[in-house]
């Protein structure tokens, strides 16, 4: 592969903070909304529509970065219960993006590229040309001792769906445990909402815990579900709580389920544009065995910041202690990703999974169109499958990924780039890492979820299991007994 480069370019940019995730808008899979700007991929002719582009029609794809993992998450949970989860909330991206990988981080912001792939395996129904590529980001890691303060505000939902075991229950669970893993000098608020909003608490230090512990414990369930009037006045607590230097967040908790006030997550978006401005991101926390996946993910990308969900005590701890306070800094802000194939390699092509991502190839350098909002040690993947024309040799390339982010402290924007060979992809899928092994077996999954017939469940769970012991990772083993559990459901 070639040798990473970077280059910087001074930009006059806006000022923009985020947090780790995409804050790309796009439907959220349910079918609700448009995707982003950018046209769809012409289907490859024989194809029939089956999202193949063909390289010499449009040899480029352009998506922004995706951390989000809520789908994974609670499509787990589905299936732990006994039910599929509809093929509309499956997001292949999600499901990838949910797992540890092995890249190696950069010295500084932004990202290190890092690709890779190999032949598909012989169970895989495709032809002996077709490849599966691998893009991989990274972030470089932060011990959370060294981050900037933290001023944190958390909408609560406490509706009557929130009184289900494992949703309001494991949310002051989690808040406790928060309160306590937070550092004196961080801030936090807490809003709660039902029909109606209302200030439990305004902005405290968390040198102050005994009252935040006192208000976390009068969260009560109440009515209905009015998820605006808490956003509303979450952000404008968290405007008025407002610190520059620090980071900048409102946090909602909920299972999704809105019944009242404005229930379209660009309207709310919207009212709460002027106090948010770029400056307070939003993170969701989906809980609830009925999960409204649709509006949560449309909040956390237009909100620029992500979204995880959370059905066990284990879980809900891992987030709230371990992953949020060492990601509330930034390292990359509007990230994005522009792919360009080479037609003398590549016939055709097919990114699995990012619809909703989707970036027009010609706003790849443009600053004001959104991207992702990754922060530190985060890995963010894509897999592609590649029809090589069959006639290039071992050393012609077959793509060139960049990746663009704007740099959280100078907004000036930055490039890398790598590009990989025929050679790259030409090794035998057995013989692949344990990483990408695990990445092919939770696409496909998600792929088979969504009702795609090119490889069986069983074969998928013969591969996460193989790539769990060779990893010695309880997730990848969890994968594949998640596979297994699914493939009974059939």
């Amino acid at each position: 592969m070639d040798t990473l480069r970077r280059f910087t370019m001074g930009l006059g940019l806006a000022a923009v903070l985020g947090v780790a995730g995409c804050g790309a808008g796009g439907d959220s899979g349910g079918g609700a909304e448009a995707p982003l700007s950018g046209r769809q991929p012409p289907a490859v002719a024989g194809r029939d529509g089956d999202g193949e582009t063909a390289a010499r029609d449009d040899p480029q794809s352009t998506f922004a970065v995706d951390v989000d993992t809520a789908s994974y998450g609670y499509a787990r949970r589905l299936i732990t219960d006994g039910r599929k989860p509809d093929a509309g909330a499956v997001r292949p991206e999600e499901f990838v993006n949910a797992f540890d990988q092995d890249y190696p981080e950069p010295s500084g912001d932004g990202f290190a590229v890092r690709l890779d792939g190999a032949r598909l395996p012989e169970f895989h129904e495709a032809g002996p040309d077709t490849r599966l590529m691998r893009v991989g980001l990274r972030t470089r890691g932060e011990d959370s001792a060294t981050r900037a303060d933290a001023t944190l505000t958390f909408v609560v939902d406490v509706s009557g769906s929130m009184g289900e075991p494992g949703r309001l229950d494991l949310v002051r669970d989690s808040l406790h445990t928060l309160v306590d893993a937070l550092r004196p000098a961080d801030s936090v608020a807490i809003v709660a909402f039902s029909g109606e909003a209302e200030v439990v608490t305004g902005m405290r230090p968390v040198s102050d815990a005994r009252a935040l512990h006192r208000a976390v414990d009068a969260l009560r369930t109440r009515s209905s579900t009015n998820l605006e009037a808490g956003l509303v006045a979450g952000y404008r607590v968290a405007r008025e709580g407002f610190r520059e230097g620090r980071t900048n967040r409102v946090i909602v908790l909920s299972d999704g389920l809105a019944n009242t006030g404005d229930t379209d997550a660009d309207s709310i978006l919207r009212r709460v544009s002027e106090e948010a401005g770029k400056q307070i991101a939003l993170l969701g926390v989906g809980v609830g065995s009925e999960y409204g996946d649709a509006l949560m993910e449309r909040l956390a990308d237009r909100g620029d910041g992500f979204v995880v969900y959370v059905s066990e005590r284990e879980q809900a701890r891992e987030v709230f202690v371990n992953r949020l306070p060492a990601t509330l800094a930034v390292r990359a802000l509007d990230a994005k990703v522009q792919v360009t194939f080479d037609p003398e390699a590549v016939e055709s092509y097919r990114l699995i999974g990012y619809e909703n991502r989707k970036v027009a190839d010609e706003d790849f350098r443009d600053d004001a169109v959104d991207g992702g909002e990754v922060g530190p040690g985060h890995s963010v993947t894509a897999l592609y499958e590649v029809r090589l024309t069959g006639e290039a040799g071992a050393g012609v390339r077959v793509a060139q990924v960049r990746a663009r982010w704007l740099d959280p402290g100078s907004r000036e924007a930055s490039e890398a780039y790598e590009s990989l060979t025929v050679a790259d992809l030409s090794s035998r899928f057995d013989a692949a890492g344990p990483r990408l092994r695990m990445c092919y077996a939770a696409g496909y999954f998600a792929e088979v979820l969504r009702g795609a017939g090119a490889v069986s469940l069983d074969s998928l769970g013969t591969v996460a299991r193989r790539a769990g012991e060779d990893t010695g990772d309880r997730a990848v083993d969890d994968l594949a007994s998640l596979i297994g559990r699914a493939a009974e459901l059939d």
